[in-house]
């Protein structure tokens, strides 16, 4: 799975082909998360609140690239 961005300790990675909904992973410590790529809401696992912001705010702002790869 291709590591994508990281910053603040938190790992996004993304698997390319891989199974419905489009999807990336954050990844912070202990605690994993998939996030949905159109709705942007945590579709499987947790985070910390601060670090669910983190991954959001930073999902926005890159969400058409991501829907694009």
């Amino acid at each position: 799975m291709p590591e994508i961005t990281r910053f603040y300790g938190i790992i996004i990675k993304l698997f390319f082909a891989d199974h419905p909904p489009l999807h990336f992973h954050a990844i912070y410590g202990d605690y994993n998360a998939l996030i949905n790529l159109e709705t942007l809401e945590i579709i499987e696992g947790d985070l910390p609140n601060r670090a669910t912001k983190m991954v959001i705010e930073w999902a926005k702002i890159y969400q058409s690239e991501l829907l694009k790869m």
